[in-house]
């Protein structure tokens, strides 16, 4: 009589409240869930790469030109850039700098290469200027260079900062 107790008991009881169903359909489940889920916010973050150097890249290893690292390094060259409300401005510009030559500024955004830009920077009394609306919402990666790439300094401005010093990236400064 007790087998037939336990199993009418047992054929009564619907399958979702099986815990041994939720091991055997959920997990793998929320295995291809999660899987899709990935697969389709790679897709969305797109091919964007950080780095905006040219880079050679050949069998395994990445290679780039550090000729203008070097160089502003020889020339000891680093630079203040402060963000203002409606221009961004060079100032404190120390080491051999060639005062006439066109400049660079180049903020670019530290994952969607889509929002970089490229400001071409006119002297004036004070320094440097360029007129632009700059979102300090996130942090910017920047260069300043001559037109002619023949150096350059960078830095990283913070979140909801206005200035950054820029320095050469090796070879002291």
């Amino acid at each position: 009589m007790t087998t037939q107790a336990s199993s009418s008991a047992g054929a009564g009881r619907p399958f979702w409240k099986e815990p041994m169903v939720w091991l055997v359909w959920g997990l793998p489940l929320a295995s291809v869930v999660a899987g899709i889920w990935l697969v389709v916010t790679a897709v969305r973050a797109g091919g964007a790469d950080p780095v905006i150097d040219d880079v050679q890249r050949v069998s395994q290893i990445q290679t780039t030109d550090l000729g203008p690292d070097d160089n502003a390094a020889r020339r000891k060259l680093s630079a203040i850039v402060q963000v203002r409300g409606d221009h961004v401005e060079l100032t404190a510009v120390t080491g051999d700098f060639a005062g006439t030559s066109p400049l660079v500024l180049t903020l670019a955004h530290p994952t969607e290469a889509a929002q970089d830009v490229s400001l071409p920077l006119a002297r004036d009394t004070a320094g440097w200027r360029a007129p632009a609306e700059v979102d300090t919402a996130h942090d910017w990666n920047v260069q300043l260079s001559p037109q002619d790439g023949s150096w350059r300094i960078r830095g990283r401005l913070q979140k909801d900062t206005q200035a950054v010093r820029l320095a050469p990236s090796h070879g002291g400064g």
